[in-house]
């Protein structure tokens, strides 16, 4: 987006925030919401909470309240987000592919021991054991619409089995360890029962070694196209003994396969050679797929309950990942999404939900800007009064403060704007 269409886009911002307004009892409290929105989508460096507070004219600690203690339902507001999301992807045209979701994680350094489920453990972000959180996430991409549906902390097991840390990190009694996959079941199952239809689900060799997601999948007839490791363990017919993917297929057998041509967004088209074998899985038929990069060589091993699907579609499933990797990228980079700074997991918890709600308004818009304008943004665009996105938020003592910062944010203070003119990682 170019500057002015992200100005222009003030209006429309304050009437998406309006669709949560629910989720806040009192009138203070939905202030802070619209304040802490418009920080995480202004062009402030860092995105945690006494930068956002410094911004909006409010003290550090009333926004620091409104994350951890003030009294607002956030998984009420997650939900209502999976319901406008799924609603948008609904009245979108038909796509061949349809509508795909991915399961990936994301991961953030952090420094100290006190951040709720901060470890030594794999980060992506840096592509080595390091100190820092992992959160998991369900994506969902239909055509070039792609939005972040859900986020949750991986509890590690040091801390689930330290109950005392738990509680000084005000993590609740009923939140502990739980492998990714599991976490992974629930956002489906979340997301799912707000009304978001996925004819695919994918995700990395993390999520697809754990068979047990992929009998559950299949119970509750959802298709998916997961990557698999190479020593995954398959069987030639029901009853056969089991052996690795790589000894079903061979690299050999892919290298001589019939060649694809995969489409990247922003690179060049990548090809392929693949091969297939049906298999069984968790005492269901499946689709093996073995698959070699022919320019660089690298081998991918996928599999499938969709037995009947070509080999293109499947590939073309399978590498549709990347629009969750780009979310994660926006998110990190546009909306402050692992920028929370404190030792609360309630306050933790929330400011995830709330870039998940910011990242929603930006695909819907993005999507809108391409030339497609999904539905619940009624009058967006439409001469009026409407209040700005940078709408300035009193200080805990009332008295208003204006900050150097105001004066450089991209979605301006209402007195700016009088009109209403739109203008992965760790197994498993």
């Amino acid at each position: 987006m170019t500057e002015q269409e992200i100005v222009a886009l003030g209006p429309a911002f304050a009437a998406y925030l309006r669709r949560f307004r629910g989720h806040f009892g009192q009138e203070r409290t939905a202030e802070h919401f619209n304040a802490y929105c418009r920080g995480l989508l202004s062009d402030l460096p860092r995105k945690s909470v006494e930068p956002i507070a410094l911004a909006a004219g409010t003290a550090v600690r009333t926004l620091q309240a409104f994350l951890a203690t003030a009294r607002w339902d956030h998984g009420a507001a997650r939900d209502n987000l999976q319901k406008h999301i799924g609603a948008v992807i609904a009245d979108l045209p038909t796509e061949p592919m349809g509508t795909v979701g991915v399961i990936d994680e994301t991961s953030c350094r952090k420094w100290g021991d006190h951040t709720p489920g901060v470890q030594r453990q794999y980060l992506g972000c840096v592509g080595k054991v390091d100190n820092g959180i992992v959160t998991v996430h369900i994506g969902v991409t239909k055509g070039t619409f792609q939005a972040l549906l859900d986020a949750d902390l991986f509890v590690p097991e040091s801390w689930d089995a330290d109950r005392d840390r738990c509680e000084q990190a005000g993590i609740p009694d009923d939140v502990g360890h739980q492998t990714k996959w599991r976490l992974a079941v629930d956002q489906w199952l979340r997301a799912t029962g707000n009304g978001v239809a996925f004819d695919w689900l994918t995700f990395d060799e993390g999520y697809g070694a754990a068979v047990p997601f992929l009998r559950f999948l299949s119970l509750v007839n959802q298709q998916f196209v997961a990557e698999v490791p190479v020593s995954f363990a398959v069987r030639d017919k029901a009853g056969d003994p089991a052996r690795r993917a790589d000894a079903r297929l061979t690299e050999a057998l892919a290298r001589n396969g019939k060649r694809h041509r995969i489409a990247h967004r922003t690179v060049r088209a990548s090809f392929w050679r693949a091969v297939t074998a049906s298999v069984w899985v968790a005492d269901r038929e499946h689709t093996l797929v073995a698959t070699i990069n022919e320019a660089t060589g690298e081998t991918k091993y996928f599999l499938t309950n969709a037995t009947t699907a070509s080999v293109a579609r499947v590939l073309a499933v399978a590498f549709r990942r990347w629009t969750v990797e780009h979310g994660f990228r926006l998110g990190k980079q546009e909306a402050g999404l692992l920028d929370y700074e404190g030792r609360d997991y309630t306050g933790l918890v929330r400011h995830l939900t709330l870039a998940l709600l910011v990242l929603g308004f930006v695909a819907t818009c993005t999507e809108r800007l391409r030339g497609e304008k999904p539905r619940g943004y009624g009058g967006t665009g439409v001469p009026g009064a409407e209040p700005a996105v940078r709408g300035h938020v009193p200080s805990a003592a009332g008295r208003a403060r204006r900050t150097t910062h105001q004066q450089r944010h991209l979605l301006p203070p209402d007195a700016q704007r009088p009109s209403r003119q739109v203008p992965q990682e760790a197994a498993a």
